[in-house]
């Protein structure tokens, strides 16, 4: 951390960020004393925080083109959560990897407004109001100063929000925000940025009571003196439910509809984080249909497949809620078992060989199953972890087949 030393001597806070996983490389003295016992996670999503992108690794591209990208991030204070706007920018590390500098603005150090319109009113038949009026994106001018008082719309946002004109204004952004007054601070902090910035996202609640996916640009604008904001709204509900379903697609196996092996190893590493943080035991079972070759070849693939579908949803039926089982690959599967200690992992897993073994289906061929059970041990990485319970499994298969040992 020698190399980070300098960074100590700033009265700003800093991180330095790994995207692809959310560690902190490092965190300035300012940083630590602000967020101390946060992690990425709690940061970029708490109560009053506001981002462009789910993932910091989706920035890339944007920071590589050196495009502004900004975040209110909600650092927990002494007696109540805080608000703090953040400047994210791309840094390559000496050994190659991609991290991600964020540093935070405090509420004296931040950006002042700047790019002003022409002085204007906000309803003379302006450039900005032939703006407003001519987008066919909904557009709110909003008061900062006056807990985000709705100034003037267009008539995009008039169709979009189902508010009339009047209704508008007599409404403040907190009002159509399903933040609530919550808000309130974070617009502050956007009210003293620059123009230029990545969208930020946020909920909004329409006339109807429903809730729509939007993101913000707001940028800053002048007129007769005032300081006003003028917030340009793209509705992205439906765009994010198809990236949902897709990501989801992608997560999961698409013979037995279960978890994949890429998902598997996702919740591995978010376990081992968990336990770290919280001291929540997990244990992992691996299982293995036996012979399965033999009823590949004496019955088909086809009923090969229906074999494996079969059992995936016996392992389902017999599982809780907060248990994930997998398609590790083949015929092969893992249920990873949160709080759950190595003799209870066990006695599912014999629950689980017992019935596969004891239950009969008219139309497909019997199977049984091998089991290696494993908790995991402090400081085990997942690859550890994955080993030492694939060699339980091989010990299962050389002591005869359907039988569960642990490791």
């Amino acid at each position: 951390m020698n190399a980070y030393a300098l960074l100590d001597a700033l009265n700003t806070p800093v991180w330095i960020i790994l995207p692809a996983t959310d560690d902190i490389l490092f965190a300035n003295r300012q940083a630590l004393a602000l967020a101390s016992r946060q992690t990425v996670a709690d940061l970029r999503g708490g109560c009053l925080s506001a981002r462009a992108q789910e993932k910091l690794a989706d920035f890339t591209p944007s920071m590589l083109q050196h495009e502004q990208v900004v975040e209110i991030w909600t650092v927990q204070g002494q007696d109540e959560a805080q608000a703090m706007g953040c400047h994210l920018g791309h840094l390559l590390l000496d050994d190659g990897r991609n991290a991600i500098l964020v540093e935070g603005m405090l509420a004296a150090s931040t950006t002042p407004l700047s790019h002003a319109l022409p002085a204007s009113s906000p309803r003379d038949g302006s450039f900005h109001e032939m703006l407003m009026q001519t987008n066919s994106a909904p557009m709110l001018l909003i008061d900062p100063a006056d807990e985000g008082r709705i100034v003037n719309v267009n008539q995009a946002a008039i169709r979009f929000y189902g508010y009339s004109r009047s209704e508008f204004t007599d409404k403040h952004t907190w009002e159509i925000n399903a933040m609530g007054r919550a808000i309130l601070p974070v617009m502050q902090h956007i009210a003293q940025l620059p123009g230029g910035h990545k969208p930020l996202s946020f909920v909004h609640r329409l006339a109807d009571g429903s809730l729509r996916d939007v993101q913000t640009y707001a940028g800053p604008v002048v007129i007769h003196g005032k300081r006003l904001m003028l917030c340009v709204i793209h509705d992205i509900t439906e765009q994010k439910r198809l990236k949902s379903e897709l990501e989801q697609a992608a997560l999961k196996d698409p013979l037995t509809g279960l978890w994949n092996r890429r998902h598997l190893l996702l919740q591995l590493e978010r376990s081992i984080q968990e336990k770290q943080r919280f001291g929540n035991d997990f244990s992992l079972i691996l299982l293995d249909a036996d012979n399965f070759k033999h009823i590949n070849d004496h019955y088909g693939h086809f009923t090969g497949d229906e074999v494996l579908v079969w059992l995936a949803k016996t392992l389902e039926s017999r599982v809780r809620a907060v248990d994930s089982v997998c398609r590790w690959g083949g015929e092969e599967f893992v249920i990873l078992l949160p709080q759950t200690s190595r003799d209870n992992a066990l006695h599912l897993a014999e629950a689980l060989r017992q019935t596969v073994a004891q239950t009969r289906h008219d139309k497909l061929p019997a199977i049984t199953v091998s089991i290696g059970v494993a908790i995991h041990q402090d400081q085990e990485t997942v690859e550890s972890l994955i080993m030492r319970v694939d060699s339980a499994l091989y010990q299962a298969k050389n002591q005869g087949r359907n039988c569960v040992i642990a490791a």
